[in-house]
C-alpha cells in the first residue's frame, strides 16, 4: 500500500454467478448473520465510500447498526452534486460526518446547496471525481481505511487503477442470471484483469450457507 493513501477494502456480497444486485431494484443478498459481519467491519473503518448509482437506488444510511461501534465517515461520490436533500444520507447528516466529493462540473446551484448542508464537499477532477487524487485527500484529512461499497462500476474504476488493496466478498446461495443484473466489476475484461492477478487468498470462512472470501493483492 502506498502511503499516500489510505488502506481501501472492497466489501460486497455477491451470488454463486457473480452479481451484486439487479438494475432499478434493491435487492439484499446476506443473511442477518453476515449484516453482522458486516457492520462490524463498518465500525473498524475510518470512512465508507459509494458511488451516487448506490444512494439512488438504494437510499442507504451507511452507518453501523447490528453491532456496536463507531458510525464511519460517509463518503458519497457524485460528480454532479445531484444528490438529494430527501435523501437518508442528507438526512441524517447532522449527526453522522458526511463527504459529498463533486468534480468541476457540477452546476452552481448544486454546488451551493450542498455547501448550505452540514456536510464537508470536495471538489476533486475535472469531468468525474479523481479517485486517485481523491484519496491522497483523505489520507491528509487523517482517514487511513477506507471501506469500498461500491456498485460494479465504482468497484471497476478501483480495480483499474490498482487502488484496492484487499477484498471481502461474501458468496451467497443464490443465482440473478445475466438479464438487468450488476457485476462485482462491471465492464471488466479477462484480459483487463491478467495483470491484477493473481490474488492472494488470505483467509475463508463458512457462516451459515455463505462463505467469506478474504483476499490481498
Amino acid at each position: 500500500m502506498v502511503n499516500s493513501k489510505p488502506k481501501v477494502t472492497l466489501s460486497a456480497a455477491i451470488t454463486l454467478d457473480g452479481k451484486i444486485g439487479q438494475k432499478n431494484n434493491h435487492i439484499v443478498l446476506s443473511s442477518k448473520s453476515d449484516k453482522i459481519r458486516v457492520h462490524k467491519l463498518r465500525a473498524k473503518s475510518d470512512a465508507i465510500l459509494v458511488g451516487k448509482n448506490t444512494v439512488q437506488q438504494d437510499d442507504p444510511l451507511l452507518t453501523v447498526r447490528y453491532t456496536k461501534g463507531k458510525n464511519p465517515i460517509r463518503i458519497i461520490l457524485d460528480s454532479h452534486g445531484k444528490i438529494q436533500n430527501n435523501s437518508r444520507i442528507i438526512k441524517s447528516c447532522k449527526r453522522i460526518s458526511t463527504i459529498i466529493v463533486v468534480s468541476e462540473v457540477i452546476s452552481k446551484s448544486n454546488l451551493n446547496r450542498l455547501q448550505k448542508l452540514p456536510i464537508d464537499v470536495i471538489i476533486c477532477g475535472k469531468n468525474q471525481v479523481n479517485i486517485t487524487k481523491l484519496l491522497s485527500i483523505l489520507s491528509k484529512k487523517g482517514i487511513k481505511t477506507v471501506l469500498l461499497e461500491g456498485g460494479g462500476t465504482l468497484n471497476r474504476s478501483f480495480l483499474n487503477k490498482n487502488l484496492i488493496d484487499e477484498m471481502i466478498i461474501a458468496l451467497t446461495p443464490y443465482i440473478l442470471g445475466s438479464k438487468n443484473t450488476i457485476d462485482l466489476f462491471e465492464g471488466v475484461s479477462f484480459p483487463e484483469l491478467k495483470t491484477k492477478l493473481p490474488l492472494k487468498l488470505k483467509n475463508v470462512q463458512k457462516t451459515g450457507n455463505e462463505i467469506i472470501l478474504n483476499y490481498k493483492f
